[in-house]
């Protein structure tokens, strides 16, 4: 099937590794020019040439903090000038910290609401304006699970994103009359590195082995996986595409069923 994005113009934001690079891998196999974007040099420099080798289609590699508006206002102003202006956006960052509500300080919930809310506001402020002028554009912001099913020990990311989701539901009807739209995709647990985490925080409180963990994920899953994140790449690449024009407004989680919920 072709998704029709071939030259289109997609910006990945925390691409380096994970879900974020799983994305531009997806985009570029799609022949869509993408950029990556990460705090670190050498990682996003180094997964930028390893999607490129492996696709054949230009990866532009970009040293970026999705919380710090010079940084952001900057990237997509060369691309602005280089390219004609970006046609894609996926939102992403890095999930805060886990722990409960009474663990955290005022603070964490501030640097949770700028990494995940306001990072997406940000980038979508800037490239909203020039897919109003081409008439046509797409956003997905990758969120999670937590928006559709709070998790316990997740309390920063369940505030945060379901900020996230508010704004980007309001956000899809403004701009639709544009030809932009405007999703969420909510991944469930997926083998990053933000699992790993988890597990060894289930471990340090005591509740059993990372191994523990992984068994009893596997068994609230009806797919009886973890997700890949090649999954989640997949189905951005859809909602990216000509086919995808007529939805909008969603948050569609990928999660192998984990989520029992009617919506």
């Amino acid at each position: 099937m072709d998704l029709g994005i071939k030259d289109k113009l997609a910006l990945v934001a925390a691409s380096s590794s994970g879900l974020g690079k799983a994305v531009a891998r997806a985009l570029s196999q799609e022949s869509a020019i993408v950029a990556v974007c990460s705090r670190s040099k050498e990682k996003i420099e180094s997964a930028a040439a390893e999607i490129q080798a492996e696709t054949g289609n230009t990866v532009l590699p970009f040293i970026c903090d999705v919380t710090n508006h010079k940084s952001v206002q900057k990237m997509i102003d060369f691309l602005t000038i280089e390219y004609g202006g970006i046609d894609i956006l996926v939102c992403n960052a890095g999930g805060p910290p886990a722990g409960k509500a009474l663990s955290f300080d005022l603070s964490d919930y501030e640097r949770a609401v700028q990494l995940n809310l306001l990072s997406t506001v940000r980038l979508c402020q800037a490239v909203i304006p020039q897919m109003e002028r081409k008439h046509w554009g797409r956003i997905i912001t990758v969120t999670s699970v937590s928006v559709k099913q709070p998790i316990d020990n997740l309390i920063l990311s369940n505030t945060a994103r379901a900020g996230v989701t508010g704004y980007l539901k309001t956000l899809s009807n403004i701009v639709a009359p544009f030809g932009i739209t405007v999703n969420a995709v909510c991944p469930g647990y997926t083998k990053t590195d933000r699992v790993k985490n988890l597990a060894s925080a289930f471990a340090a409180d005591g509740k059993g082995t990372e191994a523990d963990f992984y068994l009893q994920l596997e068994k609230d899953i009806p797919a009886r996986r973890l997700g890949d994140p090649d999954d989640l790449g997949k189905t951005v690449a859809f909602l990216a595409s000509e086919a995808a024009g007529y939805i909008t407004g969603i948050s569609l989680q990928i999660d192998g069923g984990f989520i029992k919920g009617l919506f």
